[in-house]
């Protein structure tokens, strides 16, 4: 009998080559025959997709979106639509009728080539695909009879025709376990709901290798083989792996490598939280956690893992009962007849674990460190074949190395391995996705081809053909430079092998520190040579004092100080306006890149008794402790690289100092919620005006000129230390590396900062169009107005302020200057002249 298709088909596959016209695509995939389905809307296919909730508008969004104008087939269609072409033709075969092979046998092709593109646009619409099938089936295959008769000739049609793939689409889509899962739930049918066999996925390989924890796997594996209090509890930071223990056990009994009494175990990992899900009854949790029980007690060789075992502890409790998880474990606990293995922090085992000594008594503590960064670096080096499998991108040696070291130097909120291994896995995927992104320029093209189209589709609304015309000639173009840019770009793409290195891992290292990229991949040791000079670039006439503080820094880079201590502490004593703390401003942009990376606090603000809870947060039991940060320890818990300026610590309350002791001498502190902030990478700058009338003694005595530089510097320093002996304790002046004392300013030194804000204000108002000329005479005449010797160069700062850019804010608010003019700033009779050039 000659087979054909129906007529509503052929209009639907008519609508689909006009549909590859409109769209200018040089072929018809399954996604074009759909479109011309949901076009065909009297046809029923048509019908059945309106009902399923396939809109035309929708499935058009998706359909642009999905297009591929680099596809290239010899024929108009591609070699998957001719195949839809003779399955529609084998379903009509097997119907009731085996006439006409219509819309809904195409259909029933489409949904049955479950990896087409067609089925991807719907999935992505999210329409339901398995009663969307079993619909069509049942009009294919049995019009008006039950379910079952349509299913029946779906599986004779798969018999007859061997398809590679089920020829059924609703066994495609019906969401059934998996074969594992299948023999779980026979297995365990209570535990296979809440939770998962490990060692079932150790021996599917499943499990990621776990490597450098063979101490604490030992020890699980020697407190599970003890007759009673069998139950060991891993308590560690989060991210050190403590899972990746378990997940070593598990695996260690896969492959045989435990003694004969764990020979046969099982590990399943059960979640406390599914356990709780849902249980809206009194009694719904308790029956659920019996099952549980009931069925690790009837099979011996079953271990419970349970992650986060804190979480038990008041779990399934309410009101009006105590009875939580943890009391109904206890007595299987402590007869041993529930062999588990729990997972915790530090904080929440004595929170939670150690207040019921009753609990803790069952389980022995197993303590999971961090690893070191040699340890780490192996860690990563056995786990780099599973995330370049899944990434398709090639992980060097240094990428690894600088994922470690990096994340140990500047995220110290975290531990290893898990921050390395992310940063890894970041980098990698960050990596892949640039290479399918694709350049700038395709994506500009392309939008040029949609706006061109747009207004070509506009032009022929409005009936202007002429302009229509010029439109789809440009769009043709268009259409064809972009195809050869992208097969160009794809060409490059399958050549390119894809690969991660330090750059990569240190990008997404400054994304979540801040640290600009170049201090991550620049050598320290270099930038530290040249650290004077950095600084010097900002401070004028402080150069012993500029010595001194880049002296100390190196030697704590070098090693030579304790690792646990701030990188730098100093006190910086000298009078008012002389550079103390653009120093410290110059030292945080010359280590950390950023002069907003210091922190700074005015010790004014801390001379009650009280003030030191300004600085960790108010303690338990306070108004406000659950909402509370500290001043200073929160913001250095989110930026571990900052300079911290003590602004005049002399009028600090004297308990604000034991706080400092701590900082110089442990390089830490624990804040009011228990949490313990690191200062190893800050450097800490403490400012006062203690002697500060010494620098001037010094300066005028009669030796002043007559001694040289190093010897007035030596003098001065003496007087200053007696004096600071005076004010503070000596246990706090011993932990400072050094007391940098700054001189008072010269007239030199005065001229040299006028250049500096004078520049600055070029820059300004270079900014706007305008330069600015000073001459010389106009510059000495600010240095004799602005240079004081008691109050260094704040005052100079004012007049340049009064006298210039006062005076040009006026002329620029008058017209006078515009924008590309010049001013030239003069001198004469002793006031300063502004004139255009």
């Amino acid at each position: 009998m000659d087979m054909d298709f129906s007529e509503h088909l052929n209009h639907a596959i008519e609508c689909a080559r006009d549909i590859a016209s409109a769209y200018q695509t040089d072929y018809i995939g399954t996604e074009h025959i759909l479109f011309g389905l949901i076009c065909e809307e009297g046809s029923a296919a048509g019908r059945l997709l309106k009902e399923m909730g396939v809109d035309r508008t929708r499935y058009q969004e998706h359909f642009r979106s999905s297009l591929d104008h680099t596809t290239r087939v010899s024929d108009l269609y591609t070699p998957r639509t001719k195949r839809l072409f003779s399955d529609a033709l084998d379903a009509a075969r097997l119907g009731p009728f085996k006439t006409f092979a219509g819309t809904e046998h195409m259909l029933y092709a489409i949904l049955a080539m479950k990896d087409c593109l067609a089925v991807s646009i719907l999935r992505r619409m999210n329409i339901d695909l398995y009663n969307l099938a079993l619909r069509v089936e049942q009009l294919v295959f049995a019009p008006g009879e039950e379910r079952g008769k349509a299913q029946e000739q779906a599986q004779q049609f798969r018999q007859m025709h061997r398809k590679e793939e089920p020829f059924s689409p609703s066994v495609l889509f019906e969401e059934k376990p998996d074969e594992e899962e299948k023999e779980s739930d026979g297995l365990v049918p209570a535990l296979a709901a809440y939770g998962e066999d490990l060692t079932r996925k150790a021996r599917l390989g499943k499990l990621d290798p776990v490597i450098g924890r063979r101490d604490e796997i030992e020890k699980v594996v020697q407190i599970l083989s003890r007759r009673t209090k069998n139950n060991p509890v891993l308590i560690g930071e989060p991210g050190v792996g403590k899972s990746a223990v378990v997940e070593g056990l598990a695996l260690a009994i896969a492959q045989g490598e435990v003694p004969e009494l764990l020979r046969n175990k099982k590990v399943y990992s059960l979640s406390v939280t599914s356990l709780v899900a849902g249980s809206r009854y009194r009694g719904d949790f308790e029956e659920r956690l019996k099952k549980v029980v009931d069925t690790v007690m009837r099979d011996k060789n079953i271990i419970l893992f349970i992650d986060e075992i804190h979480m038990i502890v008041g779990a399934g409790s309410s009101a009006e009962s105590s009875m939580d998880a943890s009391n109904i474990l206890k007595p299987m606990l402590a007869r041993g007849e529930l062999q588990t293995i729990g997972a915790t922090t530090f904080d929440e085992y004595r929170k939670f674990i150690e207040k019921d000594p009753a609990l803790e008594r069952r389980f022995t503590p197993v303590t999971v460190d961090q690893p070191t960064v040699e340890d780490a670096i192996t860690i990563l080096n056995g786990l780099r074949d599973k995330y370049e499998a899944h990434h398709d991108v090639v992980i060097t040696d240094e990428a690894i190395e600088a994922a470690v070291k990096l994340s140990d130097r500047y995220i110290t909120d975290r531990y290893l391995p898990d921050k390395a291994i992310d940063l890894i896995d970041e980098a990698a995927s960050r990596e892949r996705l640039r290479s399918y992104n694709g350049p700038k320029e395709l994506k500009e093209l392309e939008e040029k081809l949609e706006r061109t189209r747009m207004e070509g589709e506009k032009a022929a609304k409005w009936k202007d053909f002429t302009r229509a015309a010029e439109l789809t000639v440009k769009a043709e173009k268009l259409t064809k430079e972009l195809k050869e840019k992208k097969e160009a770009w794809l060409e490059r793409r399958s050549a390119a092998h894809l690969s991660i290195g330090r750059e990569e891992v240190a990008e997404i290292v400054s994304s979540w520190t801040g640290v600009p990229v170049s201090r991550l991949t620049e050598e320290e040791s270099k930038r530290l040579m040249h650290l004077e000079d950095d600084l010097h670039k900002r401070i004028v006439g402080q150069d012993e004092a500029v010595s001194a503080v880049a002296r100390a820094i190196r030697r704590a880079r070098a090693g030579l100080n304790a690792p646990d201590k701030p990188i730098g502490s100093f006190i910086f004593v000298g009078p008012t306006g002389v550079g103390k703390t653009d120093l410290s401003k110059a030292l945080a942009e010359s280590l950390f890149g950023d002069e907003r990376l210091m922190v700074r606090l005015d010790m004014s603000e801390f001379m009650e008794k009280t003030s030191v809870s300004k600085l960790l947060g108010a303690p338990p039991g306070y108004v406000g402790y659950e909402d509370s940060e500290g001043a200073l320890t929160e913001r250095i818990r989110r930026k571990p690289y900052s300079v911290i300026l003590f602004d005049e610590i002399e009028k600090a309350h004297p308990d604000i100092f034991n706080v400092l002791l701590q900082i110089l001498d442990d390089g830490r502190l624990t804040d009011n919620k228990g949490r313990v902030v690191s200062f190893k990478n800050t450097v800490i700058i403490l400012t006062s005006n203690v002697g500060a009338h010494e620098v001037k003694e010094v300066s005028l005595g009669f030796g002043a000129d007559a001694e040289g530089e190093s010897g007035e510097y030596e003098r001065m320093k003496e007087n200053i230390d007696a004096a600071l002996k005076k004010q503070f304790r000596p246990e706090f002046l011993n932990r400072l590396d050094d007391i940098i004392i700054f001189h008072k300013l010269s007239k030199e030194d005065a001229s040299r900062i006028c250049e500096k804000i004078l520049a600055s204000v070029q820059a300004r108002l270079r900014e706007r169009g305008i330069r600015i000329k000073v001459s010389s005479r106009a510059r000495s005449r600010l240095v004799e107005e602005g240079y004081s010797e008691e109050f260094g160069a704040r005052p100079l700062k004012r007049v340049i302020r009064k006298m210039v850019e006062d005076r040009l804010s006026e002329e620029i608010l008058a017209g006078t200057i515009a924008s590309g003019g010049t001013v030239i700033v003069d001198e004469e009779d002793g006031k300063l002249t502004f004139e255009n050039e």
